[in-house]
Order: C-alpha cells, then sequence, then structure tokens
C-alpha cells in the first residue's frame, strides 16, 4: 500500500527562453503555503545553447535548494511559429532532464488547464491568475514579471488536481528517463 507523505513541496516551471518563471509550494494536507518564486531572465544571452544551459543549471539550482517532490511543468502552446514552439519545447524538455536527473517526477499541463484550475476560466488573463493566486497563498507583493506567478500557478494546479507524488493523474508523468522513453518512443532515436 502507497502511503502518501503528510507534507510535499512542488516546484513549477513556466519554461521560456527570454523569461522562465518558477514558484514552490509546500502542500500540508489541503492547505498550501508560499515557498518562493522568480524568474530566471536570459534576454541577454544570444545564443539559444546558453539559454538552455541556464535553464538546466538553475532547475538543478531550485530542486537542490527546494527539495521539492515533483517538478509541474508548463507545456508548450500550439502556435502559428514553429520555431517559437520548437525553442520552448527545447526550454521545456531540459528543465525535465534536470528533475528527472534529480530522480524528481515530471507533470505536464497545458496552459488552459492550469488557467482552469486558478481562476476557473481556461482562458483567464496572466493578471487575472496573479490576482487569484495573491488571493489563494496570501502575498501582497506583485511580483515584476508575471512569468513568476505564471510558474507558481503550475505548482498550485499540480497540487489541486490532487495527484500523489508518483504520478498517476490524467496529466502526463514519469518517474524517470525509463518511463519516458517507454511512453515516448516515437520521439526518441
Amino acid at each position: 500500500m502507497l502511503v502518501e507523505k503528510k507534507e510535499r513541496v512542488i516546484l513549477g516551471i513556466d519554461p521560456g527562453t527570454a523569461v522562465m518563471g518558477y514558484g514552490a509550494i509546500l502542500e500540508k494536507g489541503s492547505k498550501m503555503e508560499l515557498v518562493t518564486m522568480g524568474i530566471v531572465r536570459m534576454e541577454h544571452l544570444d545564443d539559444h545553447f546558453l539559454k538552455l544551459q541556464r535553464i538546466f543549471e538553475k532547475t538543478i539550482h531550485l530542486i537542490d535548494e527546494y527539495k521539492p517532490d515533483v517538478l509541474a511543468i508548463e507545456a508548450p502552446f500550439y502556435g502559428k511559429n514553429i520555431q517559437v514552439m520548437l525553442k520552448l519545447g527545447r526550454a521545456q524538455g531540459v528543465a525535465m532532464a534536470a528533475a528527472l536527473s534529480r530522480n524528481i517526477p515530471v507533470t505536464e499541463y497545458a496552459p488552459r488547464k492550469i488557467k482552469q484550475s486558478i481562476t476557473g476560466n481556461g482562458s483567464s488573463g496572466k493578471e487575472q491568475v496573479a490576482a487569484m493566486l495573491q488571493r489563494l497563498l496570501n502575498f501582497k507583493e506583485t511580483p515584476e514579471f508575471l512569468d513568476a506567478t505564471d510558474g507558481l500557478a503550475v505548482a498550485v494546479c499540480h497540487s489541486f488536481q490532487r495527484v500523489p507524488s508518483g504520478g498517476g493523474g490524467k496529466a502526463k508523468s514519469y518517474s524517470g528517463w525509463t518511463s519516458f522513453v517507454q511512453d515516448n518512443k516515437k520521439r526518441v532515436k
């Protein structure tokens, strides 16, 4: 029988190649507390590979500092520009790889699912999401970038799903490289 621990830390990431948002919450039963939120700025870096390296290193640093039980990450949305989609997918993949390298399970959520779980409306704006998070987690400061609250929203969304740390919800979860490869044979060569 799997016994879920009473407390867990959820790290949420909104991947981006100019700005990556992140937030961590401590879940105690049905209550949540804000642990941290912030951004990683990369607009000063010209090289896409340096940006990916920075995402990986910062994600590892966040994992080592806050010791999350799970990483929740926003899935890239389908846009008109395939190059932007490719870059966002790489950013997401690098953050996922960082978590998997530390044996942290990963769960992915679509942007509409995140907004729906926070505000009740899947097409809410960033400002609405941030305002609702301020009420839910009782913080006053408005982050400089809404990317920080976007990262936090992913963590809160995961908490609302009541998915055990080992995964098992409707969102895609991977407990390691083996399970990811097994589920994505066509994407791996």
